[in-house]
């Protein structure tokens, strides 16, 4: 077959084609989530917060470094992580009201105790930046967790 006679029968085919069946239905199905994927949104709060933990942990145990006496920046550090604890605690105080499911309890409960190895971190190691990072990081995720979860 030439190119010439290809070209020929191809232009003889139809141009549109209409589906044999509404094809939207199926599209629509494959476009919602999972329903289990709906339900668990705390799961993903949990491995956060192990991981969290496993992290603070690890940098405990494999690097306590001391920051010499009278060191502005350790001084700053501690410093800012004080007056993050304290808008940290009056925010909880604002939220303590709302009423929380119970599921999300082990949640909360492990974000607090990771925010209190933390801060047991940042007085070995005062001046640790990375450390203040990740207690701001333990703070809001605590925070968004218990605003979501008091407003929805």
């Amino acid at each position: 077959m030439t190119d010439h006679e290809l070209r020929w029968q191809l232009r003889q085919l139809p141009r549109e084609a209409d589906p044999a069946h509404d094809l939207w239905p199926g599209i629509a199905a494959r476009l919602q989530p999972p329903a289990a994927k709906r339900r668990r949104p705390w799961l993903a709060g949990l491995a956060l917060a192990a991981c969290l933990c496993l992290a603070v942990g690890l940098a405990v145990v494999l690097g306590p470094v001391a920051a010499p006496a009278g060191d502005p920046a350790a001084e700053l550090v501690q410093r800012e992580a004080r007056a993050l604890t304290r808008e940290y605690e009056a925010a909880l105080l604002e939220l303590q009201a709302a009423p929380l499911p119970d599921d999300l309890a082990p949640v909360l409960a492990t974000l607090d105790a990771s925010a209190g190895q933390i801060r047991d971190a940042m007085a070995e190691q005062p001046g640790s930046a990375r450390l203040l990072d990740q207690l701001k990081r333990t703070y809001s995720r605590r925070l968004a967790l218990t605003q979501r979860a008091a407003l929805g």
